[in-house]
């Protein structure tokens, strides 16, 4: 009986609303009127109507509501089929109450999946196709529901977007929803049916499309296949998965003089997938999933067979074979698919196994627990938690893959029956395969019930209590302890034959390293970055073992880092930009000192870190030099400058070279540091390098006439990271002013050219505002203007900061130092020079701090500048003309202005300081004051500085400041008023 003809039983159509109850019996005395023949059945539904009518249609809506899973969404269901029932069909009434499979099935359904319940309303003749018991009650085979879709979707298959077979999917998903939910239909033929749906759906529109581009371009003699991999590839389709696709041709051509059988392949399977991928209002097909092709989403779509196999047999990966296991041809030829699968047979069941075979397929499964699930959902993803689906198909597949080239008979892309040829082999005790057997099946019913829902894919268990409770109670569970102490129980079964056959490892002692990153799912990714290269770049098996066996060496110094995650980070940048990481893998396995050495600077300096990124090749130039370990003289400098071939109108070698350099003197750092008072001082060699790259650049601009002084640091051979160079510029008295200026000019455009940027850098910034009237003075003066200026009108500052002049160059150095000491020494004979220079230290603190005088390790109370102060007040009031501070405290000692105690406590404090400025510049290479005001910073600090614990480097810092302020207090602070 059709379910649209007028039969006396379609008399009993009842709109079930709350309109309905008003005129009870109108719409009836109203049809008799109208078709008389009809009047014979209506003494049968008249019971049927009052009913209705009297206690309201509402009323047994609610009443077959409430005894669902889903009240609420069964109600709104309901009262919208019957709003929209069409007249002359059979009572909704009659088709809930005798649904074939039982009015608990269909309501079951309308409870449990939103998205089935919102196709019934909109589709009113699916819920009465579905009515029919040779539609519901049994299976359907490839070809029924083939010849099904033909029927429906008529000539042209793409009509409207696919609308029918849009349609039909939607239709035939429903059905077996339906069937999976009323218990009638068991987990291979749920699975199947799905598969077969999705096969239909993939042949349909590559079918479709190319006819329409070989009528288009005309048809390469090439064969073209399409083979589903995963569950689709095994007949074990979910009820919203995605299907992993390969696409396939035979060789290589041309199919015209434009388009080439690559091309004309690659577009077919982009239409496909485009297809596939396109939102339409009649319902999506399926979500395509190409990223198990050789190369990822970096491939191409399709590729040859020749491409195919060059491929697998150069790169191929463990995860590759656990995928083409499942592989099956489902379109296109068959002959191409078979010859596909013969050909790797070889790649796919290896006859001896690597031996990482196992530890790479652990690894995996510890990766996508890490990476993918999280540590919060372990025990609730059935698919990808411990225990879960994933779980058991990599026990299967890892069995298989090992004995799978001896015994073709495992050689099953079905995981059931895989299973079940291991057991008749004896691969896997009888116990293990029942305890794999129910638990697979249980967690497949379970990511049905979650698919179901809104055919998402989803395999997590809720929280949530309601949406908990539905969960078990559709499993027919009494309630949600039963059902999570089951699902406990079941998963609980899987882990130990996992780690028996695959681990013996927990996969949670993976991730005791991971713990030193802040942040593990990234250190994670960049960690399977390292292993697996960018984009799923070709890496060869090779180079991923060498990339595993670096890994734990690697962890094992990130985790003495002070940053782990920017180290990683670093790291991988420079791997990546290295190009050739299996040599460089071998390299580091090979000499752990050299991943030592890359690792801490990665650490110790950004600035050394992006500069290997850009030019990874001088770490083995640095380093493989033989005289890595020795300091270079200035004279050295010189010599490698001159070698350059320098013009004055091209410096960036001379930047280029000052940066390589820079870079060395930090690696050399980076060996040497350690909190050891004892540690290197690398001052003087910044200072020879900073010398000898602005005489050369002196000698290429500013010729011989120009008089360069240093002060400061520079002065005092104590240049830091990041430190400008304090100049002073000298010229000869000139008559004529065009003279003069021609001196001021070449002065500027020294200063300019030194400190201009381009991609190498720049050479060193000139900073000359300490001469005559600092900024508002001229750049270069004459020497008898730097006499009437320190005669006259110099501050007592001024003349102390010539405690560090040396000349540099220029003819007039020796004079200049000469004149500097006499009003220097004139300085020194004031009553009140430890009172000025009190002052000086009070107005630096006041106009340079930071506001924290804990963090002002430079200005601060004790800081460095008291230090220096401390020594060069003794230098002036004893006439020590010394412009090292080191040097200085020396004299001091010997002429007993200081003890030997004091003069060794004032060392060891300042060069700790030292050691604390120079690991804060040698980061960014940028001049530092104070320290870091985030604790986390400072803690990162006292790492690089090579301590355990951060309160012994408090300890340190403090013992250090308090030290120089006791001595500045003993020999400074009582003379002021002198």
């Amino acid at each position: 009986m059709s379910p649209w003809s007028l039969t006396a039983s379609s008399l009993a159509i009842v709109r079930l609303n709350s309109r309905s109850s008003k005129k009870p019996f109108a719409f009836w005395r109203h049809l008799r009127r109208r078709r008389p023949a009809l009047r014979v059945n209506w003494s049968l539904h008249q019971n049927r109507v009052m009913f209705c009518a009297m206690d309201g249609g509402n009323h047994w809506i609610r009443e077959k509501a409430a005894a669902s899973l889903n009240p609420s969404q069964v109600e709104t269901t309901l009262i919208q089929l019957s709003e929209r029932w069409p007249p002359n069909a059979l009572a909704l009434v009659s088709v809930i109450e005798q649904f074939p499979l039982g009015e608990a099935a269909l309501l079951h359904l309308l409870a449990v999946s939103s998205i089935c319940a919102t196709r019934l309303t909109q589709n009113l003749e699916m819920l009465l196709w579905l009515f029919q018991p040779e539609v519901c009650r049994a299976s359907r085979g490839y070809a029924e529901m083939l010849g099904e879709l033909s029927a429906l979707s008529g000539d042209s298959i793409a009509k409207q977007d696919f609308a029918a077979l849009r349609f039909w999917k939607g239709r035939e998903v429903t059905r077996v929803a339906l069937r999976e939910l009323a218990n009638v239909a068991p987990l291979e033929e749920t699975t199947r049916e799905l598969s077969q749906i999705a096969e239909i759906c993939i042949r349909r529109v590559f079918e479709h499309w190319n006819a329409e581009l070989r009528q288009r371009h005309g048809s390469p003699t090439a064969k073209f296949a399409i083979l589903a991999l995963g569950k689709l590839g095994g007949c074990e389709l979910n009820h919203s998965s995605d299907v992993d696709l390969l696409f396939l041709y035979s060789e290589e051509g041309q199919l015209t003089p434009h388009i080439s059988y690559h091309e004309f392949f690659n577009r077919l399977a982009k239409r496909i997938l485009e297809t596939f991928s396109t939102p339409h209002p009649a319902g999506s097909l399926l979500r395509v999933d190409l990223r198990l092709r050789p190369e990822g989403s970096a491939g191409p779509l399709a590729r040859s067979l020749e491409s195919m196999e060059n491929y697998y047999a150069g790169f191929g990966e463990t995860w590759e074979r656990l995928a083409l296991i499942k592989a099956r041809g489902i379109a296109g030829s068959r002959e191409l698919a078979y010859e596909f699968l013969r050909q790797h047979q070889p790649f796919i069941y290896p006859k001896s196994g690597t031996p990482d075979l196992l530890e790479e397929i652990a690894n995996i499964k510890r990766r996508i627990e890490r990476d993918i699930v999280g540590s919060d959902k372990l025990h609730r993803d059935v698919k990808l938690g411990i225990g879960g689906i994933r779980e058991i198909e990599f026990i299967v597949q890892a069995l298989q893959l090992i004995n799978g080239a001896r015994h073709p008979f495992l050689q099953e892309p079905s995981m059931l029956k895989a299973l079940q040829a291991l057991r008749q082999l004896n691969f896997l005790p009888h116990e293990e395969v029942l305890a794999l057997d129910n638990t697979y099946r249980f967690l497949r019913r379970v990511e049905h019930r979650l698919q179901i829902e809104a055919e998402q894919q989803t395999h997590t268990v809720p929280e949530e209590q309601g949406a908990l409770g539905r969960l078990a109670r559709s499993l027919r569970f009494s309630s949600a302890e039963d059902f999570t102490a089951a699902l406990q129980a079941r998963m609980g079964a899987v882990r130990p034959i996992f780690q028996r056959i695959i681990s013996e490892t927990p996969a949670e002692l993976a991730k005791i390293n991971l713990e030193i990153f802040n942040d593990p799912k990234r250190a994670a990714k960049a960690l399977g970055d390292l292993e697996r290269g960018p984009g799923r770049f070709h890496v060869a098996p090779r180079t991923r073992q060498i990339a595993r066996k670096l890994h734990p060496i690697l962890l094992d110094w990130l985790a003495k880092a002070a940053d782990p995650d920017a180290t990683l980070n670093q790291f991988v940048r420079f791997v990546e930009a290295y190009g050739l990481r299996s040599l460089l893998f071998e390299l580091v396995v090979a000499n752990p000192k050299l991943l030592e050495l890359v690792v801490k600077t990665f650490d110790a300096s950004r600035f050394a870190g992006d500069l290997l990124v850009r030019r990874p090749q001088l770490l083995e130039e640095i380093t493989r030099d033989p005289t890595f370990s020795d300091a270079r003289s200035m004279a050295e400098h010189l010599r490698r400058l001159d070698s350059l071939g320098v013009s004055a109108f091209h410096l960036d070698p001379v930047r280029a070279y000052r940066q390589r350099q820079i870079l060395r003197t930090m690696l050399r750092d980076v060996v040497h540091s350690g909190r050891s008072a004892t540690s290197k001082n690398f001052g003087p060699e910044l200072s020879d390098l900073a010398e000898a790259c602005l005489l050369f650049t002196i000698r290429l601009l500013a010729g011989k006439q120009l008089t360069v002084i240093a002060l400061g640091k520079f002065g005092g051979h104590e240049l830091s990271y990041g430190a400008d160079l304090d100049v002073l510029f000298v010229g000869l008295a000139h008559s004529s002013e065009m003279k003069a200026g021609e001196e001021v000019r070449a002065a500027q455009n020294l200063v300019v050219n030194m400190a201009q940027p381009t991609s190498e850098g720049n050479i060193w910034v000139l900073d000359a505002r300490l001469r005559p009237e600092g900024e508002k003075g001229p750049l270069v003066c004459p020497l008898e203007t730097y006499q009437t200026y320190y005669e006259s009108r110099a501050q007592i500052w001024e003349i102390h900061a010539l405690t560090r002049a040396r000349p540099v160059t220029g003819p007039l150095g020796a004079r200049f130092i000469q004149m500097a000491q006499h009003y220097w020494r004139k300085a020194s004979r004031r009553p009140d020079l430890f009172k000025q220079i009190d002052n000086m230290l009070e107005r630096i603190r006041r106009e340079r701090g930071s506001g924290s005088d804990f963090l002002d390790f430079k200005t601060g109370v004790g800081g460095m500048i008291e230090g220096e102060f401390l020594v060069q007040a003794l230098q002036m009031r004893e006439n020590i003309w010394e412009p090292n501070w080191e040097r200085a405290v020396d004299q001091l000692r010997e002429r007993g202005i200081l003890n030997n105690a004091e003069a060794a406590r004032v060392k060891k404090a300042y060069g700790l300081l030292r050691r604390y400025e120079s690991a804060l510049r040698r980061y960014e290479n940028k001049a530092v004051s104070s320290l870091p005001r985030d604790p986390g910073e400072q803690r990162e600090v006292s790492v690089r500085l090579g301590y355990d614990d951060f309160e012994t480097f408090r300890r340190d810092y403090l013992d250090a400041r308090g030290g120089i302020h006791a001595l500045y207090e003993q020999h400074v602070k009582p003379r002021r008023g002198d």
